[in-house]
Protein backbone atom coordinates (compact mmCIF):
# COMPACT_ATOMS: atom_id res chain seq x y z
CA UNK A 1 0.00 0.00 0.00
CA UNK A 2 1.59 3.33 -1.32
CA UNK A 3 1.98 6.18 1.64
CA UNK A 4 -1.10 8.34 0.74
CA UNK A 5 -3.18 5.21 0.48
CA UNK A 6 -2.06 4.52 3.91
CA UNK A 7 -2.80 8.32 5.03
CA UNK A 8 -6.38 8.44 3.36
CA UNK A 9 -6.76 4.64 5.40
CA UNK A 10 -6.04 5.76 8.25
CA UNK A 11 -8.38 9.49 7.79
CA UNK A 12 -11.23 7.65 6.89
CA UNK A 13 -10.93 5.61 10.28
CA UNK A 14 -10.59 8.44 12.08
CA UNK A 15 -13.78 9.88 10.65
CA UNK A 16 -15.77 6.54 11.06
CA UNK A 17 -15.16 6.79 14.75
CA UNK A 18 -15.50 10.13 15.33
CA UNK A 19 -19.05 9.32 14.10
CA UNK A 20 -19.18 6.00 16.21
CA UNK A 21 -18.18 7.60 19.44
CA UNK A 22 -20.95 10.80 18.80
CA UNK A 23 -24.00 8.47 18.75
CA UNK A 24 -22.73 6.57 21.52
CA UNK A 25 -25.60 5.18 22.99
CA UNK A 26 -25.87 2.22 20.93
CA UNK A 27 -21.98 1.33 23.06
CA UNK A 28 -20.92 -0.71 26.32
CA UNK A 29 -18.67 0.80 28.08
CA UNK A 30 -15.70 -1.49 27.39
CA UNK A 31 -16.23 -1.17 23.73
CA UNK A 32 -16.49 2.96 23.47
CA UNK A 33 -12.89 3.05 25.64
CA UNK A 34 -11.40 1.28 23.35
CA UNK A 35 -12.65 3.26 20.18
CA UNK A 36 -11.82 6.29 22.13
CA UNK A 37 -8.19 4.72 22.84
CA UNK A 38 -7.94 4.26 19.51
CA UNK A 39 -9.55 7.19 18.15
CA UNK A 40 -7.05 9.49 20.47
CA UNK A 41 -3.98 7.11 19.16
CA UNK A 42 -5.01 8.44 15.10
CA UNK A 43 -5.54 12.03 16.52
CA UNK A 44 -1.81 13.16 15.87
CA UNK A 45 -1.91 11.60 12.40
CA UNK A 46 -5.37 12.84 11.43
CA UNK A 47 -3.95 16.69 12.42
CA UNK A 48 -0.93 16.28 10.43
CA UNK A 49 -2.43 14.57 7.58
CA UNK A 50 -5.03 18.06 7.47
CA UNK A 51 -2.01 20.75 7.62
CA UNK A 52 -0.35 19.06 4.85
CA UNK A 53 -2.93 18.71 2.98
CA UNK A 54 -3.85 22.23 3.72
CA UNK A 55 -1.06 23.36 2.85
CA UNK A 56 -0.29 21.60 -0.74
CA UNK A 57 -4.08 22.82 -1.75
CA UNK A 58 -2.97 26.28 -0.92
CA UNK A 59 0.78 26.17 -2.53
CA UNK A 60 -1.41 24.78 -5.66
CA UNK A 61 -3.89 27.72 -5.69
CA UNK A 62 -1.15 30.24 -5.43
CA UNK A 63 0.93 28.61 -8.37
CA UNK A 64 -2.48 29.12 -10.30
CA UNK A 65 -2.43 32.47 -9.18
CA UNK A 66 1.04 33.25 -10.18
CA UNK A 67 0.73 31.34 -13.40
CA UNK A 68 -2.31 33.70 -14.53
CA UNK A 69 -1.14 36.34 -17.15
CA UNK A 70 -3.47 38.46 -15.96
CA UNK A 71 -2.78 39.01 -12.21
CA UNK A 72 -1.61 42.19 -11.02
CA UNK A 73 2.14 42.27 -10.38
CA UNK A 74 1.60 43.63 -6.60
CA UNK A 75 -0.19 40.70 -6.04
CA UNK A 76 2.00 38.32 -8.02
CA UNK A 77 4.28 39.36 -5.67
CA UNK A 78 2.63 38.61 -2.36
CA UNK A 79 1.60 35.25 -3.88
CA UNK A 80 5.18 34.38 -4.69
CA UNK A 81 6.52 35.22 -1.49
CA UNK A 82 3.72 32.97 0.15
CA UNK A 83 4.54 30.31 -2.02
CA UNK A 84 8.06 30.25 -1.28
CA UNK A 85 7.09 30.05 2.74
CA UNK A 86 4.68 27.45 1.97
CA UNK A 87 7.39 24.90 0.22
CA UNK A 88 9.53 25.35 2.58
CA UNK A 89 7.22 24.43 5.12
CA UNK A 90 6.16 21.73 3.39
CA UNK A 91 9.00 18.84 4.10
CA UNK A 92 8.89 19.76 7.28
CA UNK A 93 4.93 18.97 7.50
CA UNK A 94 5.84 15.65 6.14
CA UNK A 95 8.37 14.78 8.34
CA UNK A 96 6.04 15.55 11.03
CA UNK A 97 3.21 13.31 9.37
CA UNK A 98 5.40 10.10 8.77
CA UNK A 99 6.72 10.86 12.29
CA UNK A 100 3.17 10.01 13.60
CA UNK A 101 3.17 6.97 12.05
CA UNK A 102 6.03 5.46 13.76
CA UNK A 103 4.68 2.80 15.94
CA UNK A 104 4.56 4.11 19.73
CA UNK A 105 6.79 2.59 22.77
CA UNK A 106 4.47 2.14 25.29
CA UNK A 107 6.83 3.06 28.40
CA UNK A 108 7.96 6.60 26.36
CA UNK A 109 5.28 8.14 28.67
CA UNK A 110 6.76 6.19 31.70
CA UNK A 111 8.75 7.31 34.72
CA UNK A 112 12.60 5.96 34.66
CA UNK A 113 14.53 4.12 37.09
CA UNK A 114 18.07 5.18 36.90
CA UNK A 115 21.34 3.01 38.05
CA UNK A 116 24.88 4.15 37.68
CA UNK A 117 27.09 1.80 38.68
CA UNK A 118 31.21 1.80 38.65
CA UNK A 119 32.88 -0.29 36.45
CA UNK A 120 36.49 -1.08 35.62
CA UNK A 121 39.61 1.55 36.80
CA UNK A 122 38.80 1.25 40.86
CA UNK A 123 38.87 4.64 42.38
CA UNK A 124 39.01 6.89 39.51
CA UNK A 125 35.86 4.85 37.85
CA UNK A 126 33.91 5.25 41.02
CA UNK A 127 34.43 8.59 41.10
CA UNK A 128 33.00 9.13 37.85
CA UNK A 129 30.17 6.87 38.40
CA UNK A 130 29.37 9.38 40.84
CA UNK A 131 29.58 12.84 38.70
CA UNK A 132 27.65 10.53 35.93
CA UNK A 133 25.01 10.42 39.00
CA UNK A 134 25.23 13.79 39.52
CA UNK A 135 25.04 14.77 35.93
CA UNK A 136 21.52 12.87 35.41
CA UNK A 137 20.45 14.58 38.73
CA UNK A 138 21.09 18.16 37.46
CA UNK A 139 19.43 17.40 34.02
CA UNK A 140 16.71 16.31 35.57
CA UNK A 141 16.15 19.58 38.06
CA UNK A 142 16.62 21.32 34.64
CA UNK A 143 13.71 19.69 33.36
CA UNK A 144 12.24 20.29 36.01
CA UNK A 145 11.60 16.39 36.93
CA UNK A 146 11.84 14.97 40.25
CA UNK A 147 14.79 13.23 41.26
CA UNK A 148 14.61 10.58 44.15
CA UNK A 149 18.17 8.67 45.35
CA UNK A 150 16.67 4.69 46.06
CA UNK A 151 20.08 3.45 46.60
CA UNK A 152 23.60 5.04 47.11
CA UNK A 153 26.48 3.04 48.38
CA UNK A 154 29.51 4.89 48.06
CA UNK A 155 33.21 4.57 48.76
CA UNK A 156 33.91 6.62 51.46
CA UNK A 157 36.18 8.95 49.46
CA UNK A 158 33.53 10.64 47.30
CA UNK A 159 33.37 7.69 44.43
CA UNK A 160 30.18 5.51 43.83
CA UNK A 161 29.80 2.05 43.50
CA UNK A 162 25.75 1.98 42.66
CA UNK A 163 23.62 4.51 42.70
CA UNK A 164 19.86 4.11 42.23
CA UNK A 165 17.20 6.82 41.73
CA UNK A 166 13.78 7.21 40.53
CA UNK A 167 13.17 10.06 37.94
CA UNK A 168 9.67 11.40 38.23
CA UNK A 169 8.02 13.48 35.41
CA UNK A 170 6.98 13.99 31.38
CA UNK A 171 8.08 11.40 28.75
CA UNK A 172 11.50 10.62 31.49
CA UNK A 173 12.02 7.24 29.82
CA UNK A 174 11.38 8.18 26.08
CA UNK A 175 13.96 11.47 26.91
CA UNK A 176 16.50 9.01 28.72
CA UNK A 177 16.27 5.60 27.25
CA UNK A 178 19.13 5.89 24.98
CA UNK A 179 21.49 5.88 28.03
CA UNK A 180 22.16 2.57 28.77
CA UNK A 181 25.57 1.25 28.34
CA UNK A 182 29.00 1.38 29.30
CA UNK A 183 30.32 5.72 29.60
CA UNK A 184 34.19 5.33 29.60
CA UNK A 185 36.11 8.23 31.13
CA UNK A 186 39.89 9.10 29.91
CA UNK A 187 41.50 11.77 32.81
CA UNK A 188 44.44 12.26 34.63
CA UNK A 189 43.28 10.83 37.92
CA UNK A 190 44.38 13.34 40.88
CA UNK A 191 46.68 10.48 42.87
CA UNK A 192 48.44 10.16 39.52
CA UNK A 193 52.15 11.29 39.87
CA UNK A 194 52.92 10.95 36.30
CA UNK A 195 50.50 12.97 34.70
CA UNK A 196 49.43 9.69 32.66
CA UNK A 197 46.11 9.76 31.50
CA UNK A 198 43.70 6.90 32.98
CA UNK A 199 40.82 5.38 31.15
CA UNK A 200 37.39 4.17 33.44
CA UNK A 201 34.29 2.98 33.14
CA UNK A 202 30.39 3.09 34.65
CA UNK A 203 27.28 1.38 33.26
CA UNK A 204 24.45 3.23 33.05
CA UNK A 205 21.38 1.00 33.20
CA UNK A 206 17.97 3.24 32.45
CA UNK A 207 14.66 1.13 32.98
CA UNK A 208 11.34 2.38 32.71
CA UNK A 209 9.17 2.51 35.83
CA UNK A 210 6.54 -0.50 36.05
CA UNK A 211 3.12 0.06 37.71
CA UNK A 212 1.40 -3.39 38.92
CA UNK A 213 -0.80 -3.74 36.27
CA UNK A 214 2.27 -3.87 33.86
CA UNK A 215 4.04 -6.97 36.13
CA UNK A 216 2.16 -9.07 38.08
CA UNK A 217 4.56 -10.39 40.65
CA UNK A 218 2.92 -13.88 42.47
CA UNK A 219 4.50 -13.93 46.11
CA UNK A 220 4.97 -17.79 45.69
CA UNK A 221 8.07 -16.35 43.17
CA UNK A 222 9.55 -14.86 45.42
CA UNK A 223 12.39 -15.42 47.94
CA UNK A 224 12.96 -12.72 50.37
CA UNK A 225 15.40 -12.36 53.06
CA UNK A 226 15.92 -10.11 55.80
CA UNK A 227 19.14 -8.38 57.17
CA UNK A 228 21.44 -5.87 59.14
CA UNK A 229 21.56 -2.91 57.51
CA UNK A 230 26.07 -2.02 57.20
CA UNK A 231 27.77 1.36 56.39
CA UNK A 232 30.96 2.10 54.39
CA UNK A 233 33.38 -0.31 56.30
CA UNK A 234 31.04 -3.18 57.16
CA UNK A 235 29.76 -0.23 60.29
CA UNK A 236 26.46 -1.36 61.24
CA UNK A 237 24.03 1.25 60.77
CA UNK A 238 21.04 0.10 62.58
CA UNK A 239 20.39 -2.86 65.54
CA UNK A 240 17.20 -4.59 63.72
CA UNK A 241 17.37 -6.50 60.63
CA UNK A 242 15.75 -3.77 58.64
CA UNK A 243 17.56 -4.42 55.11
CA UNK A 244 15.76 -6.88 52.54
CA UNK A 245 17.12 -8.85 49.74
CA UNK A 246 14.70 -10.01 46.98
CA UNK A 247 15.21 -12.84 44.60
CA UNK A 248 12.81 -13.42 42.05
CA UNK A 249 12.93 -17.46 41.19
CA UNK A 250 11.66 -17.39 37.97
CA UNK A 251 14.43 -14.67 36.05
CA UNK A 252 16.91 -15.39 39.18
CA UNK A 253 17.01 -10.98 39.52
CA UNK A 254 17.88 -9.84 42.30
CA UNK A 255 17.42 -6.90 44.38
CA UNK A 256 18.59 -4.63 47.68
CA UNK A 257 17.69 -2.42 49.52
CA UNK A 258 18.74 -0.80 53.01
CA UNK A 259 18.64 2.81 52.22
CA UNK A 260 15.38 3.10 54.81
CA UNK A 261 15.25 2.48 58.89
CA UNK A 262 11.70 0.13 57.91
CA UNK A 263 11.91 -2.88 56.62
CA UNK A 264 8.88 -2.45 54.98
CA UNK A 265 9.44 0.51 53.53
CA UNK A 266 12.93 -1.23 51.99
CA UNK A 267 10.62 -3.78 50.65
CA UNK A 268 8.58 -1.46 48.69
CA UNK A 269 11.32 0.44 47.04
CA UNK A 270 13.43 -3.47 46.58
CA UNK A 271 10.03 -4.38 45.12
CA UNK A 272 9.82 -1.40 42.23
CA UNK A 273 13.37 -1.98 41.61
CA UNK A 274 12.22 -5.66 41.07
CA UNK A 275 9.21 -5.23 39.06
CA UNK A 276 10.97 -1.93 36.61
CA UNK A 277 13.67 -4.83 35.91
CA UNK A 278 11.24 -7.72 34.80
CA UNK A 279 9.46 -5.50 33.07
CA UNK A 280 12.77 -4.09 31.27
CA UNK A 281 13.78 -7.81 30.60
CA UNK A 282 10.42 -8.53 28.67
CA UNK A 283 10.84 -5.45 26.28
CA UNK A 284 14.29 -6.32 25.77
CA UNK A 285 13.12 -9.70 24.88
CA UNK A 286 10.48 -8.05 22.52
CA UNK A 287 12.54 -5.62 21.01
CA UNK A 288 15.19 -8.80 19.77
CA UNK A 289 12.31 -10.73 18.70
CA UNK A 290 10.98 -7.27 16.36
CA UNK A 291 14.50 -6.27 15.06
CA UNK A 292 15.71 -9.51 14.78
CA UNK A 293 16.43 -8.42 10.49
CA UNK A 294 17.88 -4.81 11.64
CA UNK A 295 19.50 -3.94 15.22
CA UNK A 296 19.30 0.05 15.69
CA UNK A 297 22.42 0.56 17.06
CA UNK A 298 20.95 3.48 19.01
CA UNK A 299 18.20 2.11 20.40
CA UNK A 300 19.88 -1.35 21.25
CA UNK A 301 20.15 -0.54 25.20
CA UNK A 302 23.14 -2.99 25.51
CA UNK A 303 24.52 -2.70 28.59
CA UNK A 304 27.88 -3.90 27.56
CA UNK A 305 27.71 -1.67 24.76
CA UNK A 306 30.39 1.19 24.52
CA UNK A 307 27.92 4.16 23.87
CA UNK A 308 30.14 7.41 24.81
CA UNK A 309 33.74 8.52 25.76
CA UNK A 310 34.43 11.58 28.03
CA UNK A 311 37.89 12.67 27.70
CA UNK A 312 38.68 15.31 29.82
CA UNK A 313 42.30 16.67 28.79
CA UNK A 314 40.51 17.25 25.38
CA UNK A 315 37.30 18.31 26.79
CA UNK A 316 35.05 16.44 24.63
CA UNK A 317 32.36 14.12 24.74
CA UNK A 318 32.01 11.38 21.56
CA UNK A 319 29.12 9.53 21.09
CA UNK A 320 30.11 6.66 19.63
CA UNK A 321 26.61 5.24 17.79
CA UNK A 322 26.09 8.53 16.05
CA UNK A 323 29.93 10.07 15.78
CA UNK A 324 28.73 12.85 17.22
CA UNK A 325 31.60 14.98 19.62
CA UNK A 326 30.48 17.82 21.93
CA UNK A 327 33.58 19.87 22.91
CA UNK A 328 31.92 21.15 25.82
CA UNK A 329 32.64 18.61 28.51
CA UNK A 330 32.07 20.71 31.57
CA UNK A 331 28.36 21.82 30.07
CA UNK A 332 27.50 18.12 29.75
CA UNK A 333 28.43 17.25 33.04
CA UNK A 334 26.53 19.97 34.99
CA UNK A 335 23.72 18.63 32.99
CA UNK A 336 23.29 21.45 31.03
CA UNK A 337 24.44 19.77 27.36
CA UNK A 338 23.42 16.73 27.60
CA UNK A 339 20.38 17.71 26.24
CA UNK A 340 22.10 18.29 22.67
CA UNK A 341 23.40 14.92 22.88
CA UNK A 342 20.07 13.44 24.27
CA UNK A 343 17.99 14.96 20.75
CA UNK A 344 21.00 13.97 18.09
CA UNK A 345 19.53 9.86 19.79
CA UNK A 346 16.47 10.75 18.96
CA UNK A 347 16.58 11.85 15.46
CA UNK A 348 18.98 9.14 14.60
CA UNK A 349 16.55 6.66 16.08
CA UNK A 350 13.96 8.29 14.19
CA UNK A 351 15.92 8.42 10.86
CA UNK A 352 16.86 4.63 11.03
CA UNK A 353 12.60 3.88 11.81
CA UNK A 354 11.27 6.07 9.00
CA UNK A 355 13.57 4.21 7.22
CA UNK A 356 12.22 1.22 7.53
CA UNK A 357 8.60 2.38 7.42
Amino acid sequence: MSFDATIDRLLQRHAELSATLATEGGLDGQTFAKLSREYAELGPTAESAGALKAAKQEAADLAQMIADPAMDPEMRAMAEEEFAELKAKIPALERALQLSLLPKDEADEKNAILEVRAGTGGDEAALFASELFRMYERFAQLQGWRFEAMEVSDTGLGGLKEGIATITGRSVFARLKFESGVHRVQRVPATESQGRIHTSAATVAVLPEAEEVDIQIDEKDLRIDVFRSSGPGGQSVNTTDSAVRITHLPTGIVVSQQDEKSQHKNKAKALKILRARIYDAERQRLDSERSASRKSQVGSGDRSERIRTYNFPQGRVTDHRINVTLYKIEAVMLGEGLGELLDALRQEDEAARLADL
